[in-house]
């Protein structure tokens, strides 16, 4: 009888213990019992790497959140209320979470799922050169550098900025042997043109992640699109879906208003697999 006592004790303490669990569960997803709520519009958002704009560390912007239509229409409600929840935490905690991220000890705020992505792009293209406007401390340009190391021995970066904060990249050695950096305004007609001779005749992949008002990605796309052959990708960066940013209008208006006269790329959706992505519809991907 002890025993038979012991055992229904045990069972009842573990079907407690799951009911608890199921709750927890219930307060995670549907927000019951949270304050987040409230919290939401006092929320930052990443902020992309400012070039041709006041630059983004000392000048954060406050988010507007939208409705996660540009998430995959195959996920349910559930799950995109799931993805939202993760990126309002994710925003929330940013000083310790992405804001924080470092790429051989050089501040880098590439999203870890949208960089995830990237590097298997740069394996997928072996690109001879990643043209990148926004260097910021040069972290990501340090990390497109060892990538392409791997996989184009002549492969380098040109990264552009208004504003030299690379002395601590440039220590390093893979940022010395691969890595240009140019100063200047990302859509300076003389700049553009430096670029362009550099990667003439080349496999160029480009990413933007620099002033992110609409006329400047524009501008940006103009300039830099063109560079880009067949099979490979401008991405614009920062263009919203979870977490918009302003200025609004901003990046993902000008990939809207690009693609409509610009049939010869396509936003590669298959690129936001990780599910949360800083970039939706920002992966343009040249067809023809």
């Amino acid at each position: 009888m002890t025993n038979l006592l012991g055992v229904i004790k045990s069972s009842t303490q573990a079907v407690v213990f799951s009911v608890q669990i199921a709750v927890a569960l219930v307060v995670l997803v549907t927000g019951c019992g949270s304050s987040d709520v409230e919290e939401r519009h006092d929320s930052g958002s990443p902020v992309a790497q400012t070039t041709d704009a006041v630059g983004q560390a000392e000048n954060e912007t406050q988010p507007d959140f939208a409705d996660l239509r540009d998430l995959d229409p195959a996920l349910s409600k559930s799950e995109r209320e799931i993805i939202e929840r993760f990126a309002l935490l994710t925003s929330q905690k940013k000083a310790t979470t992405f804001r924080s991220n470092k790429w051989l000890g050089i501040l880098n705020l590439q999203y870890p799922t949208d960089a995830w992505i990237i590097q298997e792009m740069i394996f997928e293209i072996k690109p001879d050169f990643i043209v990148e406007t926004g260097t910021y401390h040069g972290g990501s340009a340090a990390m497109w550098a060892m990538l392409l190391e791997q996989v184009n021995p002549k492969g380098r970066v040109i990264t552009i900025d208004i504003r030299d904060r690379g002395e601590e990249a440039r220590k390093l050695p893979i940022v010395r042997e691969r890595v240009d950096f140019v100063l200047g305004s990302s859509t300076d007609p003389k700049i553009v043109a430096d670029v362009v001779e550099r990667v003439k005749g080349t496999r160029v992949m480009v990413i933007l992640d620099s002033n992110h008002t609409r006329e400047h990605v524009l501008a940006e796309l103009a300039a830099y699109a063109p560079l880009v052959p067949v099979g490979s990708y401008v991405i614009v960066q920062d263009t919203g879906g979870i977490m918009m940013q302003k200025p609004n209008p901003g990046p993902r208006q000008a990939v809207d208003e690009f693609l409509k006269s610009h049939p010869e790329f396509k936003p590669d959706r298959s690129r936001e697999r990780m599910l949360l992505t800083m970039h939706p519809k920002g992966y343009l991907r040249r067809i023809f």
